[in-house]
């Protein structure tokens, strides 16, 4: 057993639920691989688990999804992996808020020279659901508009990124005039601050009162109403987190009265199946960063210790882009 320094959430609430606190890392068994951390992604999920939104599998529990660092042991039946290794891994289940953890081996990614370690945990979580979002859950096309909701947030930043470089015209939504501004500058052609205006209104302008073929939401409970309102006859509203709250059950024959929409609600697990199905999105990711298709502004850079006032941050909308814990 090793010490190393985490944050664990003893009791589901606020961020001050979040203690900073000595835990032991065991040896890795088979099929495992010990991982130093270097550099760990926030994300909103992680406070979807400390606020229990998202089940933990007990408590105290170490939240965090993402992260990348150094492999320093490998377990038996590694052989893809030894010590040394640059790696980076968007988990299963949550434990990443660590100097260190034991991963499965089959949800590590080595990490190209091209990559350093703080953009790998900037960007593998964030970049691998943008695109299963617009390469897996619909497919976007060259000459297409889309809508984008929160399109100044992480994983809204890369879609309209990659959506730009396809040929796909992007329509974005953001809360302040700064914001619009970051999007802009990432592809979104049309910010829309939704504060300010009606955003079915200027989406039905712009579509010439169409609506759009896909909606892409990971806003959720304060938006879907307006994601759905903004998709034209048989468009798709594609929904991958709750961010704006728990979307409420809806009768389906609404579905039917707006113009036989379709609906789905998609999950980064069923796109990441197994390791082959990950390595051939994480090498499309990969590819897109070399290219400069891909670009992740690090926000801000938090200590580990300092995860609290983070999750403050992210929940208060004070960070843009992505934000990174440094253990």
């Amino acid at each position: 057993m090793t010490k190393v320094y985490a944050v664990r959430v003893h009791q589901l609430g606020g961020p001050e639920q979040l203690r900073y606190e000595q835990v032991e890392v065991g040896e890795p068994g088979r099929g495992e691989a010990s991982v130093r951390h270097t550099a760990i992604g926030l994300n909103f999920t992680d406070i979807h688990f400390r606020t229990g939104r998202y089940p933990l599998p007990s408590l105290p529990h170490v939240i965090g999804m993402e992260a990348a660092g150094v492999i320093e042991a490998i377990g038996d039946g590694v052989t893809a992996f030894r010590p040394g290794d640059r790696v980076a891994y968007a988990a299963a289940t949550p434990g990443a808020y660590a100097q260190a953890a034991v991963m499965p081996a089959s949800r590590l990614i080595k990490l190209p020279d091209f990559i350093d370690d703080e953009a790998a945990a900037a960007t593998l979580l964030k970049g691998l659901t943008a695109q299963y979002l617009i390469r897996g859950a619909y497919t976007i096309k060259q000459g297409e508009t889309i809508l984008v909701q929160a399109a100044a947030g992480g994983v809204g930043l890369i879609i309209c990124q990659w959506a730009r470089h396809l040929g796909t015209r992007v329509v974005g939504t953001v809360s302040t005039p700064e914001k619009a501004a970051l999007a802009k500058a990432n592809g979104c052609s049309d910010p829309i601050i939704y504060t300010r205006e009606d955003v079915v209104a200027r989406v039905r302008e712009l579509s010439g009162g169409a609506g759009l073929p896909v909606v892409y939401d990971g806003v959720g409970g304060s938006t879907y109403e307006t994601s759905l309102q903004c998709l034209k006859r048989r468009g798709l509203a594609v929904f991958y987190g709750s961010a704006g709250g728990i979307i409420p059950p809806f009768d389906l024959w609404r579905l039917n009265r707006m113009g036989s929409l379709y609906v789905t609600y998609a999950g980064l697990a069923d796109y990441l199946h197994d390791h082959v199905e990950m390595d051939e999105r994480a090498a499309e990711l990969f590819a897109m960063m070399r290219n400069g298709v891909v670009k992740v502004p690090i926000h801000k850079r938090y200590r580990l210790a300092d995860a609290s006032q983070a999750h403050a941050d992210l929940e208060g909308r004070r960070t843009s882009g992505a934000s990174l814990l440094i253990p």
